[in-house]
């Protein structure tokens, strides 16, 4: 549908990086147009596709400029914020989000993943790496870990019953990208000290996080 494409901007000092980002996502993603790819935050600003729905900035750009004042740049303009980096230091992240970033990835994150973290922003919702995410939360062990919204909602539909090919299909992403999501709640849970490894365990979980209601069964979605 026309009227849900998300206008995305790429920025990245690495050229050779930024023209295989950008076909990776043209590839990945037909809801989401590549309206712009920057090699410096001041083409950015001057681009005449500006502003659009969300960018993907990358936080290691050489020119001195704190990220804050780029990403309240970017929200008075009504632009989402996505961030991505080489490393994931967590006084970064926590910095990156405090300013009013809604996601941030690693590099190395696949391209299933950094297109989820694009919608996610587009709806106003955070995303963050997993391995970010864990680093993060490091310090939670015991409590129930943080999970992003979809993340609630791949819980939710597994823990209800469904099978992964129906949660992928009711979330509108690939079988892939849905299996990528249970593995992060698993680890996120395992890093909390909880095992959820078996679908029963998941489930369990899910009803005592208020994720998932008792009643709910399979079926009811």
């Amino acid at each position: 549908m026309t009227e849900n494409r998300i206008r995305l901007a790429l920025v990245d000092d690495h050229r050779m990086l930024l023209g295989a980002l950008t076909e990776w996502i043209r590839g990945a993603a037909s809801d989401i147009d590549m309206v712009a790819a920057c090699a410096s935050w001041p083409e950015l600003l001057t681009h005449p596709q500006f502003p659009v729905d969300v960018v993907l900035l990358d936080l290691d750009l050489k020119d001195n400029l704190p990220i804050s004042l780029k990403i309240s740049t970017l929200k008075t303009a009504g632009v989402k914020t996505v961030l991505m980096s080489t490393y994931s230091e967590p006084n970064v992240v926590r910095e990156a989000l405090a300013a009013g970033a809604l996601g941030y990835l690693v590099k190395s994150e696949d391209a299933g993943m950094i297109v989820e973290a694009i919608r996610s922003a587009a709806k106003g919702e955070s995303y963050i790496s997993a391995e970010l995410d864990l680093a993060l939360n490091a310090d939670d062990v015991g409590g129930a870990p943080k999970l992003s919204a979809q993340e609630r909602r791949v819980m939710a539909l597994y823990g209800g019953g469904e099978p992964v090919k129906t949660v992928a299909y009711q979330l509108d992403i690939s079988e892939e990208t849905a299996k990528s999501y249970l593995k992060r709640i698993r680890e996120k849970y395992r890093v909390a000290g909880i095992d959820v490894g078996t679908k029963v365990a998941l489930r369990k979980r899910a009803i005592q996080d208020g994720i998932l209601l008792q009643t709910e069964m399979p079926g009811s979605y």
